[in-house]
């Protein structure tokens, strides 16, 4: 969510949240589709997953590349490539549904190697994710980390590894090291119930000179100045809006400082996480996705407010054969199956 009419994507929610009533900021549910501000501040979409309307998990591209990290693992293992990767998705994943350094990427790999070299040649990776491809430190590679992570649990540097053999299609640099610090977020999150040891987990699989790695230290700081509280938490966007302001907003570090800030200050309660995700902007969705996620591989799902899970029924929509629909159970249930075999 970027700006509009003058407003920062934060003030947007907040604004459009406050003209229905004065109650629904801060952020305690789904949102309601229609808001009196929302002249000012542009209309909510995804009209399925509006409070009003929510019946089942909508697909979007968080999800379905969840699903496809899923299906890569069921079918080829620990040892997967990211040519496998690769091949789940232009095979399962319609063009129409990538997004930005995504789309590049797949159009650079087909258009090289699909059409004119063949599939037996050897993918010159680096090229594929950088060719026409100014999106490739966005935040699309750190959005597909979660199968990766839940395939690792307790193993954060496994989890990076793996995420590593994702990322690189699409992304370099910080665009890759978002992806191996939320999957190794997501594995040590089974081991550890405190945020902070969990996002220090993370970084530690990610190149301390990196700017995501420095960027993210000094979110902790702010944290720590607001003594890990969402009391605050005004105040703590405001500070991570001044130092990282400057970058688009669906790029890696702004949108993973949102979510670091999210665990730090949300702790062990399920809604202040992911709402506060929700409610720092930038790339919304994404952000309460990814929170929502390592929340879950800490807590796990008894720890997730009925008001929250109910709406869903259970049931995810995500447009990818096999998965469409499926029960979100279903899905947790191959995460372990594919757990287990990882493990072996």
């Amino acid at each position: 969510m970027g700006p509009h009419n003058g407003l920062s994507s934060k003030e947007r929610i907040k604004t459009y949240l406050l003209g229905i009533a004065p109650e629904e900021y801060p952020l305690r549910d789904y949102f309601p589709g229609t808001s009196p501000a929302q002249e000012k501040t542009g209309r909510i979409n995804c009209a399925p997953s509006q409070r009003e309307n929510l019946r089942f998990m909508e697909t979007d591209d968080d999800i379905r590349y969840t699903v496809l990290g899923q299906v890569v693992l069921r079918q080829k293992g620990r040892d997967f490539t990211t040519d496998n990767v690769m091949t789940a998705w232009i095979t399962q994943l319609p063009y129409s549904e990538v997004c930005t350094a995504e789309t590049q990427a797949y159009r650079n790999y087909v258009m090289r190697y699909r059409i004119h070299a063949g599939h037996s040649a050897t993918a010159d990776w680096l090229w594929i994710a950088t060719h026409q491809n100014p999106y490739r430190e966005w935040i699309g590679a750190q959005i597909r980390a979660d199968s990766w992570g839940y395939a690792a649990p307790g193993q954060p540097e496994l989890a990076a590894d793996f995420a590593w053999r994702d990322a690189r299609m699409s992304h370099i640099k910080n665009g890759i090291y978002g992806e191996m610090f939320v999957a190794a977020m997501i594995a040590a999150g089974f081991v550890h119930a405190d945020p902070l040891a969990v996002v220090q987990a993370g970084l530690a699989e990610i190149p301390r000179r990196s700017r995501l790695y420095v960027e993210m230290a000094q979110v902790i700081e702010i944290c720590c100045k607001h003594d890990f509280t969402g009391k605050n938490f005004e105040a703590v966007f405001d500070e991570i809006y001044a130092l990282l302001g400057h970058y688009h907003a669906v790029h890696t570090n702004n949108n993973a400082a949102l979510v670091v800030a999210a665990l730090l200050l949300g702790r062990d309660d399920f809604e202040k996480v992911v709402t506060l995700a929700v409610m720092g902007g930038w790339d919304t969705d994404c952000n309460g996705a990814t929170a929502g996620s390592i929340f879950g591989a800490m807590f796990g799902a008894d720890k997730i407010p009925a008001k929250w899970k109910a709406p869903l029924h259970d049931t995810l929509y995500s447009r990818i054969f096999d998965y469409h629909p499926i029960a979100i159970s279903e899905c947790a249930r191959r995460s372990v199956e594919i757990a287990v075999a990882v493990r072996k």
